[in-house]
Protein backbone atom coordinates (compact mmCIF):
# COMPACT_ATOMS: atom_id res chain seq x y z
CA UNK A 1 0.00 0.00 0.00
CA UNK A 2 2.91 2.54 0.86
CA UNK A 3 4.22 1.68 -2.14
CA UNK A 4 1.44 2.46 -4.38
CA UNK A 5 1.07 5.51 -2.84
CA UNK A 6 4.56 6.74 -3.47
CA UNK A 7 4.31 5.43 -6.78
CA UNK A 8 1.27 7.16 -7.41
CA UNK A 9 2.51 10.69 -5.73
CA UNK A 10 5.65 10.67 -8.13
CA UNK A 11 3.04 10.21 -10.86
CA UNK A 12 1.36 13.67 -10.08
CA UNK A 13 4.86 15.10 -9.11
CA UNK A 14 6.07 13.90 -12.44
CA UNK A 15 3.32 15.41 -14.48
CA UNK A 16 3.19 18.41 -12.14
CA UNK A 17 7.00 19.15 -13.75
CA UNK A 18 5.69 18.99 -17.24
CA UNK A 19 2.24 20.92 -17.18
CA UNK A 20 3.92 23.91 -14.99
CA UNK A 21 4.20 27.54 -16.97
CA UNK A 22 7.31 27.93 -19.20
CA UNK A 23 8.48 31.24 -17.34
CA UNK A 24 8.10 29.25 -13.73
CA UNK A 25 10.25 26.31 -15.10
CA UNK A 26 13.51 28.00 -17.14
CA UNK A 27 16.58 26.47 -16.53
CA UNK A 28 19.26 28.68 -15.60
CA UNK A 29 17.32 31.37 -13.98
CA UNK A 30 13.35 32.31 -14.31
CA UNK A 31 12.32 34.17 -17.70
CA UNK A 32 11.21 37.61 -17.34
CA UNK A 33 7.47 38.51 -17.67
CA UNK A 34 6.07 40.01 -20.81
CA UNK A 35 4.74 43.37 -20.09
CA UNK A 36 7.45 43.94 -17.15
CA UNK A 37 10.45 45.94 -17.90
CA UNK A 38 13.24 43.65 -19.35
CA UNK A 39 16.33 43.06 -16.75
CA UNK A 40 19.34 45.57 -17.00
CA UNK A 41 22.06 44.62 -18.59
CA UNK A 42 25.69 45.84 -18.68
CA UNK A 43 28.01 43.79 -20.41
CA UNK A 44 31.61 43.92 -21.94
CA UNK A 45 31.53 42.98 -25.60
CA UNK A 46 32.54 44.22 -29.34
CA UNK A 47 30.26 46.52 -31.29
CA UNK A 48 31.05 47.82 -34.32
CA UNK A 49 32.59 51.12 -34.79
CA UNK A 50 31.71 54.45 -36.54
CA UNK A 51 34.15 53.76 -39.06
CA UNK A 52 32.54 50.18 -39.77
CA UNK A 53 35.71 48.36 -37.74
CA UNK A 54 34.56 45.82 -34.81
CA UNK A 55 36.06 46.88 -31.11
CA UNK A 56 36.11 45.91 -28.22
CA UNK A 57 33.03 48.11 -26.07
CA UNK A 58 31.18 48.23 -23.08
CA UNK A 59 27.19 48.34 -23.37
CA UNK A 60 24.19 48.01 -20.92
CA UNK A 61 20.56 48.44 -21.17
CA UNK A 62 20.41 52.19 -21.55
CA UNK A 63 22.03 52.17 -24.80
CA UNK A 64 19.39 51.30 -26.55
CA UNK A 65 16.33 53.26 -24.71
CA UNK A 66 14.08 55.27 -27.43
CA UNK A 67 14.79 51.63 -30.03
CA UNK A 68 13.80 48.43 -30.24
CA UNK A 69 15.91 45.23 -29.02
CA UNK A 70 16.00 42.13 -29.90
CA UNK A 71 18.17 40.41 -27.42
CA UNK A 72 19.33 37.15 -28.29
CA UNK A 73 21.38 34.73 -26.15
CA UNK A 74 23.09 31.69 -28.03
CA UNK A 75 25.63 29.26 -26.89
CA UNK A 76 29.06 29.59 -28.98
CA UNK A 77 30.82 31.55 -31.17
CA UNK A 78 31.93 29.26 -34.60
CA UNK A 79 29.09 26.97 -33.75
CA UNK A 80 26.85 25.50 -36.89
CA UNK A 81 23.56 26.57 -35.24
CA UNK A 82 25.03 29.86 -33.93
CA UNK A 83 26.92 30.81 -36.53
CA UNK A 84 23.77 30.32 -38.79
CA UNK A 85 21.59 32.37 -36.16
CA UNK A 86 24.21 35.19 -36.54
CA UNK A 87 24.44 35.36 -39.98
CA UNK A 88 20.21 34.95 -40.09
CA UNK A 89 20.30 38.26 -37.76
CA UNK A 90 23.44 40.18 -39.84
CA UNK A 91 21.28 39.28 -43.17
CA UNK A 92 18.03 41.30 -41.80
CA UNK A 93 19.80 43.90 -39.92
CA UNK A 94 19.36 46.83 -42.53
CA UNK A 95 15.73 45.60 -42.03
CA UNK A 96 15.88 45.66 -38.17
CA UNK A 97 17.54 49.00 -37.99
CA UNK A 98 15.13 50.54 -40.92
CA UNK A 99 12.08 49.97 -38.10
CA UNK A 100 14.49 51.53 -35.16
CA UNK A 101 15.52 48.17 -34.23
CA UNK A 102 19.03 47.16 -32.75
CA UNK A 103 20.26 43.55 -32.42
CA UNK A 104 22.46 42.19 -30.04
CA UNK A 105 24.00 38.70 -29.50
CA UNK A 106 24.97 37.49 -25.95
CA UNK A 107 27.17 34.40 -25.00
CA UNK A 108 29.40 33.50 -22.66
CA UNK A 109 32.54 33.81 -25.11
CA UNK A 110 35.08 36.16 -24.08
CA UNK A 111 35.49 39.62 -26.25
CA UNK A 112 38.31 38.08 -27.91
CA UNK A 113 36.33 35.33 -29.21
CA UNK A 114 33.23 37.70 -30.27
CA UNK A 115 36.02 39.61 -32.06
CA UNK A 116 37.23 36.74 -34.37
CA UNK A 117 33.13 35.83 -34.92
CA UNK A 118 32.58 39.43 -36.15
CA UNK A 119 35.33 39.56 -38.31
CA UNK A 120 34.94 35.55 -39.77
CA UNK A 121 31.11 36.31 -40.31
CA UNK A 122 30.86 40.07 -41.44
CA UNK A 123 28.82 40.68 -38.56
CA UNK A 124 27.75 44.59 -37.89
CA UNK A 125 26.15 44.32 -34.81
CA UNK A 126 27.19 43.89 -31.05
CA UNK A 127 28.03 40.73 -29.31
CA UNK A 128 28.55 40.88 -25.48
CA UNK A 129 30.12 38.54 -23.05
CA UNK A 130 28.41 37.16 -19.91
CA UNK A 131 31.34 34.46 -19.14
CA UNK A 132 29.26 33.97 -15.57
CA UNK A 133 26.19 33.92 -17.02
CA UNK A 134 24.70 36.68 -14.54
CA UNK A 135 22.60 38.16 -17.46
CA UNK A 136 21.79 34.86 -19.31
CA UNK A 137 20.34 33.43 -15.62
CA UNK A 138 17.96 37.41 -15.17
CA UNK A 139 16.54 35.73 -18.86
CA UNK A 140 16.45 32.23 -18.16
CA UNK A 141 18.84 31.35 -20.49
CA UNK A 142 22.07 29.92 -18.73
CA UNK A 143 22.58 26.68 -19.00
CA UNK A 144 26.46 26.35 -17.60
CA UNK A 145 28.83 26.97 -19.06
CA UNK A 146 26.72 27.83 -22.08
CA UNK A 147 23.69 30.27 -22.67
CA UNK A 148 20.58 28.63 -23.70
CA UNK A 149 19.18 29.92 -27.32
CA UNK A 150 16.53 32.44 -26.48
CA UNK A 151 15.34 35.47 -27.78
CA UNK A 152 13.72 38.47 -26.34
CA UNK A 153 12.63 41.75 -28.19
CA UNK A 154 12.31 44.54 -26.13
CA UNK A 155 10.66 48.47 -26.74
CA UNK A 156 12.09 51.38 -26.58
CA UNK A 157 10.61 51.87 -23.39
CA UNK A 158 12.42 49.21 -22.52
CA UNK A 159 9.56 46.68 -21.20
CA UNK A 160 9.64 42.81 -22.48
CA UNK A 161 6.83 42.68 -25.53
CA UNK A 162 8.01 39.13 -27.26
CA UNK A 163 9.77 35.90 -26.08
CA UNK A 164 10.89 33.04 -27.96
CA UNK A 165 12.36 29.65 -26.14
CA UNK A 166 14.15 26.50 -27.55
CA UNK A 167 15.15 28.48 -31.01
CA UNK A 168 16.12 26.78 -34.07
CA UNK A 169 18.58 28.83 -35.62
CA UNK A 170 17.41 28.41 -39.36
CA UNK A 171 14.98 31.42 -40.27
CA UNK A 172 14.62 32.46 -36.90
CA UNK A 173 15.93 36.12 -37.71
CA UNK A 174 12.75 36.55 -39.84
CA UNK A 175 10.40 35.54 -37.38
CA UNK A 176 11.51 38.37 -35.04
CA UNK A 177 11.42 40.47 -37.52
CA UNK A 178 7.96 39.70 -38.61
CA UNK A 179 6.81 39.66 -34.87
CA UNK A 180 8.57 43.35 -34.50
CA UNK A 181 6.49 44.71 -37.99
CA UNK A 182 3.55 43.36 -36.05
CA UNK A 183 3.95 44.72 -32.85
CA UNK A 184 4.80 47.97 -34.02
CA UNK A 185 1.64 47.83 -36.01
CA UNK A 186 -0.85 46.01 -33.06
CA UNK A 187 1.06 46.97 -29.77
CA UNK A 188 0.53 43.33 -28.29
CA UNK A 189 2.71 41.65 -26.64
CA UNK A 190 2.88 37.40 -27.10
CA UNK A 191 5.38 33.89 -26.30
CA UNK A 192 6.80 32.62 -29.19
CA UNK A 193 8.22 29.10 -28.16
Amino acid sequence: MQRRAFLGGAAIAGFALLVRPARAGAIGGTLPEIGQPAPVFDLDGVAPGSDGTVREAHLDTEAFRGRWLALYFYPKDFTSGCTLEARGFQRHLASFRSRNAEVVGVSADDAEAHLSFCGSEGLAYPLLSDPGGLVSRRYGSWLAPFSARHTFLIDPDGVLRSLWTAVRPAGHAQEVLTELRRMQNSGDATIAA
